[in-house]
């Protein structure tokens, strides 16, 4: 069971960088786990710290502001690489609910919408009134698949239908086919009954 998503609310992080892939979300080092929890620690790790692991001051996630934000809004075609499903868990385990781009690498968006991450794909006007405001409040309503910024803007987006419905019912793909069991046993009892 993941976290229903219908509206959420939060400051944006902003990392303008194009062509963010899998290894720089969430280093190979890093992959010898199943569990999800504890993988945002290590979130951009190769980024967020030097060689001698510690915290680079320039890096936006260790600024004092990019605490508590639940909104990446990150350069164009992020998630490009390798298809590895702890990106997206770490960018959860950290905290973010939503990505927002240009362009979102097709592997990563499917990985991101099974887990309950919503990749959120705008017009480059939105998207660059955003990397000039980094740190705005902005809403996503997944209900309307509508961006709210300031001054009335807004910006819609698209989302695949059964990944929304999940998204809003906070469920995953199988919770959705477990909550069919019902009806599919119905159709089974009368299919032996005809045979």
């Amino acid at each position: 069971m993941i976290e229903p998503f219908t509206v959420l609310s939060s400051r944006t992080v902003v990392l303008p960088v194009d062509n963010i892939d899998t290894d720089q979300i969430i280093p190979a080092r890093f992959l010898t786990t199943t569990q999800r929890d504890g993988l945002g620690r290590h979130l951009f790790a190769d980024w967020r710290r030097d060689a001698a692991n510690r915290p680079r001051e320039d890096f936006v996630l260790n600024r004092p502001g990019a605490e508590g934000a639940r909104i990446l809004v990150a350069g164009r075609n992020f998630g490009c690489g390798s298809s590895r499903e702890h990106a997206p868990w770490a960018l959860l385990d950290y905290g973010f609910r939503a990505v927002i781009s240009t362009e979102i690498a097709d592997i990563f968006r499917s990985n991101a919408l099974r887990n309950g991450l919503l990749p959120v794909v705008i017009d480059a006007d939105s998207h660059a009134w955003l990397l000039a405001h980094p740190g705005a409040e902005i809403g996503i309503d997944l209900r309307d698949c509508t961006v709210r910024m300031a001054a009335g803007r807004e910006a819609g987006f698209e989302v695949e239908p059964f990944a929304r419905h999940c998204l809003l019912n906070g469920i995953d793909p199988l919770g959705w086919l477990l909550s069919q069991v019902p009806a599919i046993q119905a159709y089974e009892d009368r299919a032996a009954c005809r045979a």
